[in-house]
């Protein structure tokens, strides 16, 4: 498989990030164990899906000056938009986590049986909740917004559903700095969880 290498460019500058990119069976991998993982990961108890949302949240907007300027080194966007963008991206995961704590998203909504011209209508009722694993594919323009801890990902997870994301070449090391940062505040709610 391609090694994995980090290019800066408004020098042209490059490196290695000592890993090469997931061969297919990774990948496999990866979604299977996601899988397996679903049914604890969606019948976690809500308060639980709030505080790990709300931990990538803080933990991210933590890791701020960090992310940005690995985001800036691999994309050469403006500094002060990359902070805007991974502000909106800490915001929506605690957004999230406060839509989760609301528990209204879980509702069951029912329509009552009525008569019609056609007579009684049938019993409709719609329940809401994880359809499995979510496959996220990073944006090559938003290294935040729309990767490791996009929208996308935020909503997944706060839906219940374990994510495999597909970051971007053109920012490698910043994505996976962001999962690091990530997988920091979930460790923290994990941690406190335990026993």
């Amino acid at each position: 498989m391609a090694e994995v290498i980090s290019t800066n460019p408004s020098t042209g500058e490059t490196r290695s990030l000592g890993f090469a990119e997931s061969s297919d069976d990774e990948v496999l991998a990866a979604t299977r164990r996601a899988a397996n993982a679903f049914d604890d990961f969606a019948n976690r108890p809500l308060s639980l899906a709030s505080r790990t949302a709300s931990g990538h949240g803080r933990r991210a907007g933590g890791d701020a000056a960090n992310l940005v300027e690995l985001a800036h080194a691999e994309t050469a966007l403006p500094t002060a938009r990359l902070e805007g963008e991974l502000r909106r991206s800490a915001f929506q995961l605690r957004f999230f986590a406060d839509v989760v704590t609301d528990g209204s998203f879980v509702r069951r909504d029912h329509r009552p049986r009525s008569d019609s011209p056609m007579g009684p209508l049938p019993d409709l009722r719609r329940v809401r909740g994880a359809i499995g694993v979510v496959a996220v594919f990073g944006s090559s323009t938003s290294p935040f917004a729309f990767s490791v801890p996009g929208g996308d990902t935020a909503s997944a997870l706060a839906a219940g559903c374990p994510v495999v994301i597909k970051a971007h070449p053109a920012h490698p090391a910043t994505s996976v700095a962001t999962f690091a940062a990530l997988e920091r505040g979930a460790q923290r709610v994990e941690h406190r969880r335990a026993p």
